[in-house]
Parts: C-alpha cells; sequence; structure tokens
C-alpha cells in the first residue's frame, strides 16, 4: 500500500486554531551538566565537575509547553506544593505563550523535582535525584482537581491525561474527565502509567511505551506484530479506539479497532537526551488529531517530533517549524529556507557561522538560465568555502545590465533553481547593479568568479583582500552563455 500524502502544511495551519485540555503530574526538572573528572575516593563513582545547570518544565508541564510549541493553545490542570519548586513552576508556566495555567496546591506534598546529573561531553546521565511523593491526591484535593477541570473541558477540542503516578490521575479524576469529555464529544488521549487500564475505559487513544505495555499485556511486544496480537483483548478492556507503542529506536505501531495496523519506522538521528520524548510524542498527536488529521497522519508526524525531541538536550520541546523540516524532502524545504530576500536576515546566519570557524564564500550573477558553465563555477566555488552565498541580481537589475527582454525567468525562478543546488547554502537578492554593498556585509573569506574576469574587475576584491580573503578564479566551460542560450531559444540559430 502507497504511504498516504501527508499535507503538514494544512494540518499546521489547522493546529493553530485548536486548544488542548491537558491535565497531569508536573514537575520541575533540573540539568547539571559538566566533565566527568575523576572517581571519587569514598566511593567508586564518577565526578563530576559542574558547569552549568538549566531549569525546565517536566512531565505533564512538558506536554504542555509541546503543544503551545507546536501551535495550537493549551489549557493546563496540575498539582503543585506550597514550597519553591512549585512557585517556580507556576511563574515558568505563566511566562509560556499560549498556556492557560490552573495549578491547585496540596500544602502537604512537596512539587515533584528531579535532578539530572548529565556528562557534558558524553550526553550521559550519570545520576538522577528525585524529590517527591508518589501518592494519590487526597480527598479534597482530589474534588479541587476535578472542579478544575470540569469548566474546562467545553472549551477544548481535545483532552490529553499525562499520567506519571505522581497523584493527580487518581481513579475519581480519570473517571470524571473521561465521562464528561465523551459526554461532550471530545476526544480524550492517555499516556498510561497505571498497568489496570480498565480505569482509561472510554479513552480514545492510549499512548503507552513499550515497556508499559509488555507489562500491562503480559505480552512480549517485541514485533509489530505481537503488538496488533496482544492489543485486541485490552481495546475492549479499556473501550479505546486504538493503542499507539513507541518503541524509541524501533520506531511506532499504531492498532486501531477499525483498519489496519501502521508501523513506521524511527527517524534515523544522533540521540542526545531522551528525557520527555515521550510527552512531544502525546502533545504532537493531540494537536494533530484536533486539527482533524488521520491516525496515519497523526501517528508520522508524532514520529517526526520525537525525532526532533531526542536531538536536543534536557527535557525539550518542538516547534512546528522544526517538525516541519523533519517531516518534508529536503527539496521541498530548499527554496523557502535558502532564500534571503531581506540582506539585514543574513546577519544572525552569518554570526553562527563565523562563532563556528565556518569559512564564508560569495559568487554572484543573474543566472537567468542556469547550465553546465554555471554549475561549474558553483560546484568550486563551494570546494573553496565552507558555506556558500550567491548574490542574485533582481530583475530590475538584470533589465538594467542585460536589456528589456531580460531576464527570461523572475529572480523567484531563478533563486529557487539555485536553492535547489547542493553546493548552494544561501541566495540573497539584491536590487544594486553591483553586489558592492552585499560583499561589504557579507565580508567573505573568499570570493569567486568565472575565469573570465581578472581579479581587478571582481566587483569587491578590494574589501575581500583588505579583511584578508582570496580571490577565487574558476576556468569557465567554454560553449555555455546564457545570452546564447536565449538567442537559440528565440530562432535565431547557434
Amino acid at each position: 500500500m502507497p504511504t498516504p500524502i501527508l499535507d503538514f502544511d494544512a494540518i499546521a495551519q489547522a493546529i493553530s486554531g485548536r486548544t488542548v485540555l491537558c491535565i497531569g503530574d508536573i514537575m520541575l526538572d533540573e540539568f547539571v551538566y559538566g566533565e566527568v573528572s575523576r572517581i571519587s575516593p569514598e566511593a567508586p563513582t564518577p565526578v563530576i565537575a559542574a558547569q552549568r545547570s538549566e531549569i525546565h518544565i517536566g512531565g505533564a508541564g512538558n506536554v504542555a509547553r509541546n503543544v503551545a510549541s507546536l501551535g495550537a493553545r493549551c489549557i493546563f490542570v496540575g498539582l503543585v506544593g506550597e514550597d519553591d519548586a512549585g512557585k517556580r513552576l507556576a511563574s515558568a508556566l505563566g511566562e509560556q505563550a499560549g498556556i492557560e495555567c490552573i495549578l491547585v496546591c496540596d500544602p502537604s506534598r512537596p512539587t515533584t523535582r528531579k535532578v539530572r546529573f548529565v556528562s557534558e561531553h558524553f550526553s550521559t546521565h550519570m545520576l538522577r535525584a528525585d524529590w517527591e511523593q508518589a501518592a494519590p491526591a487526597s480527598d479534597d484535593i482530589e474534588t479541587k482537581l476535578i472542579e478544575a477541570i470540569l469548566p474546562q473541558i467545553a472549551r477544548a477540542d481535545i483532552v490529553l491525561l499525562s499520567d506519571y503516578a505522581k497523584g493527580v490521575l487518581t481513579a475519581r479524576v480519570i473517571r470524571h474527565t473521561i465521562d464528561a469529555a465523551r459526554k461532550l464529544g471530545k476526544p480524550v488521549i492517555v499516556d498510561p502509567k497505571s498497568l489496570n487500564w480498565a480505569i482509561y475505559r472510554g479513552a480514545t487513544l492510549l499512548t503507552p511505551n513499550r515497556k508499559e505495555f509488555s507489562e500491562a499485556t503480559r505480552s512480549r511486544a517485541d514485533t509489530p506484530q505481537s503488538i496488533v496480537d496482544a492489543s485486541e483483548d485490552v481495546m475492549r478492556l479499556a473501550d479505546c479506539e486504538a493503542i499507539l507503542v513507541t518503541q524509541g529506536e524501533h520506531g511506532m505501531t499504531l492498532v486501531p479497532r477499525a483498519g489496519e495496523a501502521v508501523h513506521v519506522p524511527a527517524f534515523p538521528v544522533k540521540v542526545r537526551d531522551v528525557s520527555g520524548a515521550g510527552d512531544t510524542v502525546a502533545a504532537a498527536l493531540a494537536v494533530s488529531l484536533a486539527a482533524g488529521a488521520d491516525w496515519d497522519a497523526a501517528l508520522r508526524i508524532a514520529n517526526a517530533a520525537a525525532a526532533v525531541a531526542v536531538g536536543k538536550q534536557g527535557t525539550a520541546s518542538v516547534s512546528a517549524a522544526e517538525l516541519r523540516r523533519k517531516i518534508l524532502p529536503h527539496a521541498t524545504l530548499a527554496a523557502e529556507e535558502k532564500i534571503v530576500l531581506d540582506p539585514a536576515a543574513l546577519d544572525p546566519q552569518l554570526a553562527e557561522w563565523k562563532r563556528q570557524g565556518q569559512r564564508v564564500g560569495f559568487t554572484n550573477g543573474c543566472f537567468d538560465i542556469l547550465h553546465p558553465g554555471h554549475v561549474k563555477v558553483l560546484t568550486a566555488a563551494r570546494a573553496a568555502c565552507d558555506r556558500l552565498i550567491v548574490g542574485l541580481n533582481s530583475d530590475a537589475s538584470v533589465r538594467r545590465l542585460k536589456g528589456t527582454d531580460r531576464p527570461v525567468q523572475d529572480e523567484r525562478a531563478r533563486a529557487e533553481v539555485l536553492a535547489a543546488l547542493e553546493a548552494v547554502d544561501l541566495v540573497v537578492i539584491f536590487e544594486e547593479d553591483t553586489p558592492i554593498d552585499l560583499i561589504r556585509r557579507i565580508k567573505p573569506g573568499v570570493l569567486v568568479k568565472g575565469g573570465d574576469y581578472t581579479r581587478e574587475q571582481v566587483v569587491g576584491h578590494e574589501v575581500v583582500e583588505a579583511a584578508g580573503g582570496v580571490v577565487v578564479l574558476v576556468d569557465i566551460l567554454q560553449g555555455f552563455s546564457t545570452t546564447a542560450l536565449v538567442h537559440r531559444a528565440r530562432g535565431g540559430g547557434k
């Protein structure tokens, strides 16, 4: 069966108008990064020389962050203690755009806090210390949670329960929430922690990881088919429409009650940190289903979101732009990522490349009809630098230089063809007759032109050489000329 077309842009546009009600266990995640310097003399354990620390909103709070960063609005209901960690979480959530926060305070318990010590060099977690009270909320707090949740359900397009077994999602809270959501026709996604899936009865979708699924179903769950085989009974027990089992580097398997199961392999990525990847999956599923995506599209979006998340350090959120770059093929993204309409927009990218020690090269031209001679110059230019910027004459500039019957292709078409070339990192359209202003802004380390120029004829050579750069002249490929090609195409002969 061919893979269905995923219209991500349409789904992303729909996501921006959706609201997710997220309920669950919030926690304060702290990451302490440093280098392992020695082994402790008191015990055979590594000693980390701490260099920096980061604070993140974790648990269900990270789900809320991901919902907002993907473009939807999130109403979040959670539980904190009357302590500094709770105040820090409330403050951090209050600063997050797109999140409406409703936190119930329980003075009898600490706010869940996790501190991870991570080797900076190897991105390896060495130790985690937890402060928590993993017990169900008291009857009084349970009632407060239910009173906070129920009025919000009508405002949401979908309800997401993020269960970390820290006390928020008691059986009573779960039952009241799912029953109220079903009465209003709102889908419910559950990221489960309890092995008794009967308490989630009536949810639309359960999203366990492989270990949770294996324990809940008492199955090996080591292949997509074994997951399908074990899902039938538990879907009847939980009265859910589908189960999605996440399997880390082995991908994800979705088993619907109606229709065929779908398995997608994981994206090949360098894993930096898996903390919070499940939160990202749950959020991506919620926003895509709320936007009207079918099971297959939601699964593929969630799989791509997980790939982005594990490539980041710490408890990470994923933006719609990052997700789009992961889902869409590179050729689709080339034009919009590489074409720069305002030269001032170059500055952040130039600063980053120079910070990384990258050597920036520059060449320019009209590139009206791209031919092998152009390709030779561009590939030679890219070979002389780490990043190649191409200055492209605007339509008005070409008309002044070449005549009123040029260009044959408008500036956008010419820019898109250049952007599709692997050798080209950025295309910048400029309005002037020469790129001298652009060269002054870029200050390239390498300035490249065809060998039909002399060094002194190359515009900007003095700027580049004064800054310690070099001018490179590339032998042109004989027999290719845009002017000649245009003449021939218009019936002028060879």
